[in-house]
């Protein structure tokens, strides 16, 4: 069987092949889809974004399973800021926005600095829904360390002291958000 996933980024669609190993995941592009889904990411939160991406690709994928996530980060110190407007609350650079949460965290107690990443999954048919979320906790660093990573990684501290951006690859993937959504979306998928 077949999931489709409206994502080229080719180190995500490994991941979800990896977990997801009793279905070829492919992309849009893979069909010759070549649609420009421009979602309105208006969701209250992380999962009703997700559901909300799935459905809409699944209108074109005439009742393949659709795939999608959404994801970001919550900071407690914050009020759960920048919660599902993790990518679009300030226009810029991954490097810009990080600095611009350093900058509010400036003198706030490594123990005030708590972050918690999550990622919601959706996968449907467009008539049923199976949903997951997972998360990982940790603190914003006090400065910017690593180099291998992307988004918050190089500010999201791990309680062994490194940063997401200081793993291997196969280290952050071992423990990431993504990674714990997917193994339940697996056992929810296998229940169902």
């Amino acid at each position: 069987m077949e999931i489709v996933i409206a994502s080229s980024n080719k180190g995500k669609i490994k991941e979800i092949q990896e977990i997801l190993n009793n279905y070829k995941i492919i992309s849009l592009k893979e069909l010759n889809i070549d649609i420009n889904i421009e979602i309105k990411e208006d969701g209250k939160n992380f999962l009703e974004n997700a559901i909300k991406k799935a459905t809409e690709i699944s209108k074109f994928v005439d009742g393949k399973l659709s795939i999608a996530d959404d994801s970001g980060i919550e900071i407690e110190y914050l009020n759960g800021f920048p919660g599902v407007h993790t990518k679009r609350w300030m226009e810029g650079t991954d490097r810009q926005r990080n600095l611009a949460i350093l900058d509010k965290l400036k003198g706030v107690p490594k123990e005030k600095r708590k972050i918690t990443f999550i990622t919601a999954i959706a996968l449907t048919d467009g008539k049923e829904l199976i949903t997951a979320e997972g998360k990982i906790d940790g603190y914003v660093s006090e400065n910017i360390r690593g180099e291998n990573g992307f988004g918050f990684d190089e500010i999201f501290e791990l309680d062994d002291g490194r940063t997401l951006a200081e793993l291997s690859s196969d280290e952050k993937n071992k423990i990431s958000s993504r990674r714990k959504a997917l193994e339940i979306l697996k056992r929810n998928l296998a229940s169902n």
